[in-house]
């Protein structure tokens, strides 16, 4: 897909890029990952709020607990990915607002993958924020009826979710830019045709770290679906899965907190900072497709 070209530029290889702000310090509003963590216990369910925790430098977590919505934040303006589900979507705002940040300064939304739990909320939030949203061209009729496309490997298995509009188009390789922040699209399809991933660089003084939102890689279906009789789609999902254990990935986050064993490494029970998480987590979702192909191959 394409974008404006005042979204798009050649992604900056330096920390300076993607330094936080001043406001980007954690602020009142945020708890520590103990707390994030401790409030969400017994609870994941997709709309259940949950108090919002910096992940690092100008990162966020504002979702809710079963459910990732990053917030990132620069003097020019915020990017929100993913905004959980419509029900969630009120919750998220206060937690921007909790944290001191005017949900008319986030300017730019992304996404994931088109299904309800992490689109969902998109549509409220951009009425609420005024953002444009941008896409892969293959989420976008999704994203906008809020019905799966007919090519999702999950067709009638998720509830239709309320639409939003796709202000813009942008294609794997792309950089989207808002002041300081620079983020790359990663085509991910295999989730979903339009799974998403990103990465960018944030700075906590000299500490920079590069970050990658990493979208769901489950191979997932109804039960009339065989991936094996999709070979293009397979090998598209090959491509993704390839793309995400080559990243540079210091910090790795998933939508499902759980996938990434986010909680754990929010409380320290297990390093946030981990090059390899990226690799790993490719790898196990391509053990996962194989084991899916070879069960649709002893049928």
């Amino acid at each position: 897909m394409s974008v404006k070209a005042a979204l798009l530029a050649a992604l900056l290889g330096g920390c300076a890029a993607s330094a936080p702000t001043p406001q980007a310090i954690a602020p009142a509003g945020s708890v520590s990952g103990k707390d994030h963590v401790a409030q969400c216990k017994g609870r994941d369910g997709w709309s259940d709020g949950a108090p919002p925790v910096q992940v690092f430098a100008n990162v966020w977590q504002v979702g809710t607990c079963g459910i990732v919505a990053l917030l990132v934040t620069s003097d020019a303006g915020h990017v929100l990915i993913d905004a959980a589900t419509d029900d969630a979507a009120p919750g998220i705002a206060r937690n921007i607002e909790r944290l001191g940040f005017k949900l008319s300064d986030v300017k730019t939304i992304l996404n994931g993958h088109e299904h309800l739990d992490h689109a969902g909320g998109i549509g409220a939030l951009q009425r609420m924020t005024g953002a444009r949203l941008l896409a892969r061209a293959p989420a976008r009729a999704a994203l906008e009826s809020g019905e799966a496309a007919a090519d999702d490997p999950q067709l009638g298995l998720n509830p239709k979710f309320p639409g939003a509009r796709v202000d813009g188009i942008v294609a794997d390789g792309e950089v989207v830019r808002l002041g300081p922040l620079a983020l790359t699209v990663h085509a991910t399809p295999g989730h979903t045709p339009g799974s998403t991933s990103w990465s960018w660089r944030s700075c906590d003084g000299a500490e920079c770290r590069s970050i990658v939102y990493a979208d769901s890689i489950s191979a997932l279906s109804n039960d009339s679906y065989r991936f094996s009789d999709h070979p293009a789609y397979v090998a598209a999902f090959r491509a993704g899965l390839d793309r995400l254990a080559a990243l540079d990935c210091d910090i790795l986050i998933t939508p499902h907190p759980g996938a990434s064993d986010f909680h754990a490494r929010l409380v320290g029970a297990a390093p946030l900072v981990d090059a390899n998480a990226c690799a790993r987590y490719a790898a196990a979702g391509r053990a996962r497709l194989d084991a899916r192909l070879a069960k649709e191959k002893a049928r």
